[in-house]
C-alpha cells in the first residue's frame, strides 16, 4: 500500500497546532463541533480550516468514481453512510474490477481524533489517507497525479476549486486532499443514546445499565469512553500465524506481527463484518471469540492471558447485557444527517 512513503509528510504537518472548535463563519452547520467530554482533536485545522464550500467539494469528491482508474469506484463504495461509513457487503473490501483487498474497510467516523490511520497505522495525518486508497492496486488502482489531471480536465471541478480555495491556476494535490479531509472531519459521531445519557438528556434501561457495568469491567481497557478505543495496536487472539502482519508491516518488529488498531465501538451494532479481515458477521460471534476461541501466539496481548484458556469469560446474561449497551453507541442522528 506504500504507506511508509508518506509518513514523513504527516510528521511535518503534525508539528502544527490544532484548534478545538474551528468555526466556518456565521453558519455553524459546517463547523467542527464536539462534546466537552471528548479529547482534543489531533487534526491540524490551522492548516485547513473547514468552510461550507470546502466541505461540499469534499463530499462531491468522496462520492465521485473519477478517483479510480476505470471511473468505477468512489470512496463511498467502501464507506457507506447508512452503516457508519463502513463496508457491509464484503468481508474483504472490493476495488476496481472487483479485486479483493486484504482487509475490511473500517469506519471513518471521528477521524479528527485519530493519531494514525488504517488498520496498521501506516499513515499519521488525515490529509494523506486518500492517497493510499487511490494508489492501491487492489482499491482504486490510480495515480494521484492522474486524478489531478482528470480533475483539471473536468468541466466542473476547476471552477469549484477556484471558488473554494481562491486559487487562480490549476488544481493541485494539496487542495484536493484538503477538500476530502474537510468532508471527513465533520463525520463526528457524538449523538448516540450514550451521548444523550452523558448530557443528562436520556437514561439507560436496566439492561443497558447492566451492560455498561459489564463493559467497564471487561472491555474498557481497550475501548474506553468517549471514543471507545485507545487507538493502540493489539493482537486479540485471532490467529497463531499471520498472513497479514498488521502493525508488523509498518514497524517490522516481530512483536508487532498480528497486531491491528483497536477499532472504535461507536456504531458497532451497524458495522458488521467485524475484525480487520471481516471474519465475524455478528456481535454474537465476536463475543463468543473473546469468551471461548482466542488462540495463543507470541504477540498476544497479555491482558488476555489472565484467563486460561486466554480470553474474557462472559456469561450468557453478560453477553446480552453487553449487546444492549453497545446498541446505545449507535448514532442515528449522524446517519440521517442530510449534510452528509
Amino acid at each position: 500500500m506504500k504507506k511508509n512513503t508518506i509518513l514523513g509528510f504527516g510528521v511535518l504537518l503534525l508539528l502544527q497546532s490544532c484548534v478545538k472548535n474551528p468555526l466556518s463563519g456565521p453558519d455553524d452547520t459546517y463547523a467542527f463541533r464536539m462534546p466537552d467530554y471528548f479529547p482534543e482533536p489531533t487534526y491540524t485545522f490551522a492548516n485547513n480550516p473547514i468552510t461550507r464550500e470546502g466541505f461540499t467539494l469534499g463530499k462531491k469528491l468522496f462520492n465521485d468514481p473519477l478517483l479510480s482508474s476505470d471511473n468505477s469506484i468512489a470512496c463511498s463504495n467502501c464507506h457507506v453512510k447508512s452503516v457508519a461509513f463502513t463496508d457491509p457487503q464484503h468481508r474483504l473490501s472490493l476495488g476496481v474490477d472487483e479485486r479483493a483487498g486484504i482487509r475490511n474497510a473500517p469506519s471513518i467516523v471521528n477521524m479528527a481524533f485519530m493519531p494514525e490511520f488504517f488498520w496498521d497505522g501506516g499513515v499519521n495525518h488525515l490529509d494523506f489517507v486518500a492517497i493510499n486508497a487511490i494508489e492501491n492496486p487492489l482499491e482504486m488502482n490510480e495515480k494521484l497525479g492522474h486524478v489531478i489531471a482528470k480533475l483539471n480536465d473536468d468541466p466542473d471541478y476547476p471552477a469549484l476549486f477556484r471558488q473554494t480555495f481562491g486559487i487562480q491556476d490549476t488544481i493541485t494535490s494539496p487542495y484536493f486532499l484538503h477538500a476530502l479531509s474537510q468532508y471527513m472531519l465533520l463525520l463526528v459521531s457524538d449523538r448516540s443514546k450514550y451521548d444523550m445519557v452523558q448530557q443528562n438528556k436520556a437514561t439507560f434501561t436496566a439492561a443497558e445499565f447492566a451492560g455498561q457495568s459489564v463493559f467497564e469491567n471487561k472491555c474498557s481497557s481497550c475501548h474506553p469512553a468517549p471514543l471507545f478505543t485507545t487507538y493502540d495496536y493489539t493482537n486479540n487472539g485471532l490467529d497463531t500465524a499471520f498472513e497479514d502482519l498488521g502493525r508488523g508491516r509498518i514497524t517490522e518488529a516481530t512483536m508487532d506481527q498480528g497486531k491491528f488498531k483497536i477499532p472504535t465501538l461507536r456504531n458497532v451494532a451497524l458495522t458488521s463484518p467485524y475484525m480487520h479481515d471481516g471474519r465475524f458477521k455478528t456481535l454474537d460471534a465476536v463475543l463468543e471469540h473473546y469468551d471461548q476461541h482466542m488462540v495463543l501466539s507470541p504477540s498476544l496481548d497479555p491482558l488476555f492471558l489472565q484467563s486460561d484458556p486466554p480470553g474474557i469469560r462472559l456469561t450468557a446474561d453478560e453477553k446480552e447485557q453487553l449487546k444492549a449497551f453497545l446498541q446505545t453507541l449507535t448514532d442515528y442522528e449522524l446517519l440521517k444527517d442530510p449534510i452528509f
